[in-house]
Formats: C-alpha cells, structure tokens, sequence
C-alpha cells in the first residue's frame, strides 16, 4: 500500500487554494507555505478572501470522502450589521441563492449566532468601526455550493464581511495559526 501524507492547513486570506495557477503569476498558492510532497492537493477550496481550515492530502481517494455530504463544514461568518435572530432561521430553512446561472434553494443547515471569536486580525483590514456594527454567525454545512455562505448572507440581507472555516468533520482549527501547517499521521480515522 502507498504511503500517502495529509496535512492541516490554517489558509491565510488572500491565498487561492491551489498549488498552480496559469494565469499571470500574481496569486498566492497554498505551495509558497510549506514544502509539500509532489502530488499534493487540497480537499476543497476556500476562496481567495475566505481564511481557516483546509485539508491537503496526496491521497485523491480522500477528496471523495471529505468532500460527501456525511461531512460537515462550520464556517464563522462576520456579517455587516448585528444579524437577527429571523435572518439565523432564514438560514436555517435554506435560503434562495444564485447557482451557476440558476437560482437554487439551499439545505437545511445549523445557523445560530456566536459571540465575536477574536480570531488575529487578518493581513488585509476589514473595515472601520465607523462604518456601522458587525456581528458573528456560524453556518455548519452538509453541502458547498461556489461562495455558498456569502451568498446565503447576503440573501438575508447581512453581507459576510470575513469568513473563516473553522471544522471540516471532527477535525478543528483550534489554535492553528494562519499559515500554519500540521502533518497528520492518518486522516480517515479523524474525519
């Protein structure tokens, strides 16, 4: 059997969640953070404005098992405005987003809200307080749609500000610290 490594990866913002990019060499790619093994990949992706954790595994077959709708993913959303608690059911319900061109309807999903988590300020400033209050929001997903939890705080009326993943199944962010990268001996036990 082929020995295959996985990682843990805190993904700062303004990194794209890949190791190429063809375009002009502009981007950050997760590869300038550690010196992965050939063939590594991320599990999913988290946009290039969206933080925390990522799985990276020189397994493919992992991609399928973590990427089901057995494994949930909770996202802390910094919202723009102090959510209420109609906007959290809203959410809760499902909501009606936009889809590659199409409007789709959202799961069920866990939404409630959570005190400020006082996460490191990121790289890039969020905004001024003078701009009005934010509030914080976790989404807990079976599911993940392109921009999905922007989009379904947008639809009820509070826009994300900053959004941070902060578990994928039983594996957390805990104290891992933007950029940080953590070698795990096995991944299909703690998932």
């Amino acid at each position: 059997m082929e020995n295959h490594h996985h990682f843990l990866i805190h993904k700062p913002y303004g990194y794209l969640s890949q190791f190429i990019y063809e375009l002009k060499r502009t981007k950050k790619l997760l590869g300038e953070l550690h010196d992965f093994p050939p063939g590594t990949m991320a599990i999913g992706r988290l946009d290039e404005d969206s933080e925390g954790l990522l799985i990276l595994t020189t397994d493919g077959m992992m991609s399928e098992v973590v990427r089901s709708k057995k494994v949930e993913k909770e996202y802390y959303a910094q919202v723009d405005g102090i959510i209420t608690k109609e906007a959290v059911e809203q959410l809760q319900f499902g909501v009606l987003i936009g889809f590659k061109g199409t409007k789709y309807k959202t799961k069920p999903c866990q939404a409630k809200l959570i005190a400020n988590p006082n996460f490191p300020l990121r790289s890039q400033k969020i905004r001024d307080e003078r701009h009005g209050p934010t509030s914080w929001v976790s989404i807990t997903l079976n599911e993940g749609k392109f921009r999905q939890v922007r989009k379904m705080t947008s639809a009820v009326g509070f826009p994300t500000l900053r959004l941070v993943r902060v578990r994928i199944g039983n594996l957390h962010l805990d104290n891992l610290q933007s950029g940080e990268v953590k070698e795990l001996d096995s991944l299909l036990e703690r998932i």
